[in-house]
């Protein structure tokens, strides 16, 4: 963008997003190994690559602000900045800028480089009209990048309606299944996306207060749900599960309680078919 006000954003936005800055502490490896759950339906997904992406935007969209942003990862899970666990990492929104050169140096704190050092998987963007590129990009405990982002996404945004506060765009705090929708019929492998507004996702091993972690139970009419515990901070899971009936049930369990459901999504059925 040639106007630089355009680049800005705004107090509230800030306020919900920024934690505080942590010193670099080294890269960690970028495998590309997977975080999968250790369950018999759990595949790999599709593309077989881990990648950082936007859930609820696509390219070219043309929008109004303030607005809604939600995030999504794949083969990897979040953890807050500051925290070690797995290949985990927390999400970094980049607006008009391209990837970073060097890999191995700290993303710098501007409102060009957006942390989500929480464990958060939404934000609220507050943008002028104008034309923008967003990528998302995820990166270490010390803010060093990981190789794993998302495409570039043009977003245009035409109008920037005042006095919207970013509380009447979140709504209360809540989990839900993204995908697939409810009464959907489906053909395995297919992906199950999850999505926390107003809570923060943590890798169960690094132990983070006020964090939680999914957990997903299949039902299906006579015999014992099936139950997965995304424990490595994983928010997509793609599965292979036999033919049948599918009630799916979505927890949010706290990284430091396991035993505390600290939020429950409503119930999606979906029907699975044979390739």
């Amino acid at each position: 963008m040639k106007n630089k006000k355009s680049l800005l954003l705004f107090p509230a936005l800030a306020a919900l997003l920024f934690a505080n800055p942590v010193a670099a502490q080294g890269a960690a490896p970028a495998s590309e190994a997977p975080e999968l759950v250790p369950h018999p339906w759990v595949t790999l997904p599709s593309t077989r690559t881990a990648e950082s992406y936007f859930t609820n935007l696509k390219d070219g969209d043309v929008k109004e602000a303030p607005l809604v942003v939600r995030f999504g990862l794949s083969m990897r899970g979040i953890v807050p900045a500051g925290k070690t666990a797995g290949r985990a990492g927390h999400h970094h929104l980049l607006v008009n800028q391209p990837l970073p050169l060097d890999f191995k140096q700290p993303l710098p704190f501007t409102e060009k480089y957006i942390h989500f050092g929480k464990g958060q998987m939404e934000a609220v963007l507050n943008l002028p009209p104008g034309k923008y590129e967003l990528r998302m990009l995820l990166a270490d405990q010390g803010h060093i990048p990981f190789f794993v982002y998302s495409k570039p996404l043009t977003l245009t945004i035409g109008k920037q309606n005042a006095g919207v506060t970013p509380a009447s765009l979140l709504g209360p705090a809540r989990i839900e299944i993204m995908s697939p929708a409810d009464s959907a019929t489906v053909r395995p492998p297919f992906r199950v996306q999850f999505h926390a507004s107003g809570y923060n996702i943590s890798h169960v091993g690094a132990k983070a207060p006020d964090t939680g972690h999914f957990r997903l139970l299949m039902e299906r009419p006579g015999r014992k749900p099936e139950v997965m515990n995304f424990t490595a901070g994983q928010t997509e899971v793609w599965l292979n599960p036999p033919a049948d009936d599918y009630t799916l049930r979505l927890e949010l369990a706290s990284t430091t309680e396991p035993a505390s459901v600290m939020a429950r999504a409503e119930a999606v059925n979906v029907k699975v078919v044979a390739r």
